[in-house]
């Protein structure tokens, strides 16, 4: 259930989550971050180590941001990490765009954060307004259907498997803003969150109130009711493909068997075979090539993003690269 405006927001995860494990808790210095370090606080977690990453795109705003998050740690006596990152030149550097240069270099310091304190896991601020924005962008994309973030998640960064945990989903950002606000916390605002400079911006500032103005209703309820049927969907697909058995010990498809599913069902499994390989930018024009070369009249493999590639060879499918 999502919590409403006037209400301290009830995080499940807080109840249930043992207060004795060491934690990394990514705060930024805005409202959601903020509300998350306040309310582990609160709860009895007292094992945090508080990590900012300064990502040197605001100027000054970010050196205050850093000090901001700092002092407030120093507040609430826990240690901090502060780093710094200089993304536009990983964007000219790379190619990425900047949100993927920013997320890649947050991830960076966090796995630079986890060497040095031992500890996996990361808690992350993200909230039902976020996963709102994700569900939908991933829809425009066309690459993962009406998925959005998980609770949980696993990623390898730097040769290390970090843990992101995100306790906030259920939660609108309104009410973690009622609820600083009533209890007297400060926290920083991003003015550049309202300037139409990245996608995510233009979803929330302009996407979202053009949908409630149309249909005169708060679309972000709607959109997560609907990712929540697509998971309950895309779990009973998992469990027949389970069934179905199709990789073989060393790791490669079975054509034969490929062959016979729908060709949704295809493309799960090709995304699914995909992403546990680590393969980046998976959409749906991808998934289709790949798709097209089990047709023995096909090209016998398809090339894949970082060099690698699809082969069908002696009635497999595999990996090369």
């Amino acid at each position: 259930m999502i919590a409403a405006v006037t209400e301290k927001p009830r995080i499940p995860w807080l109840e249930t989550a043992s207060k004795r494990v060491v934690r990394l808790v990514g705060v930024s210095g805005g409202a959601d971050s903020v509300a998350l370090l306040h309310l582990l606080v609160g709860a009895g977690f007292s094992k945090l180590i508080v990590c900012h990453l300064n990502h040197g795109l605001r100027g000054r705003e970010s050196g205050a941001d850093a000090r901001f998050v700092a002092a407030l740690a120093r507040r609430l006596n826990l240690p901090c990490e502060i780093g710094r990152a200089d993304v536009r030149r990983m964007m000219r550097e790379s190619g990425l765009s900047l949100e993927t240069a920013a997320r890649e270099a947050r991830h960076r310091f966090f796995a630079a954060c986890a060497m040095k304190h031992r500890c996996k896991r990361v808690l992350l601020a993200h909230h039902a307004d976020d996963q709102a924005e994700t569900i939908l962008w991933n829809l425009l994309r066309g690459s993962r259907g009406l998925r959005g973030m998980s609770g949980e998640q696993t990623i390898r960064v730097e040769g290390i498997d970090l843990t992101m945990v995100r306790p906030l989903l259920d939660c609108r950002r309104d009410a973690l803003v009622d609820w600083l606000a009533s209890n007297g916390h400060r926290w920083r605002e991003d003015l550049s969150n309202s300037e139409p400079v990245a996608i995510r911006n233009r979803i929330r500032n302009e996407v979202f109130p053009l949908l409630e103005s149309i249909t005169g209703r708060d679309p972000v309820p709607a959109m997560l009711r609907a990712a929540d049927d697509f998971r309950a969907a895309s779990a009973l697909e998992e469990e027949l493909l389970a069934l179905a058995r199709l990789e073989d010990d060393g790791g490669r498809i079975h054509l034969p068997s490929f062959r016979e599913l729908p060709i949704h069902l295809r493309r799960t499994v090709l995304k699914a075979y995909l992403e546990k390989r680590g393969v980046r930018t998976i959409d749906r024009a991808l998934l289709d090539r790949c798709d097209a070369i089990v047709s023995p009249d096909a090209a016998p493999s398809v090339n894949l993003p970082d060099g690698r590639r699809l082969r069908r060879t002696a009635g497999r499918l595999w990996l090369e690269g």
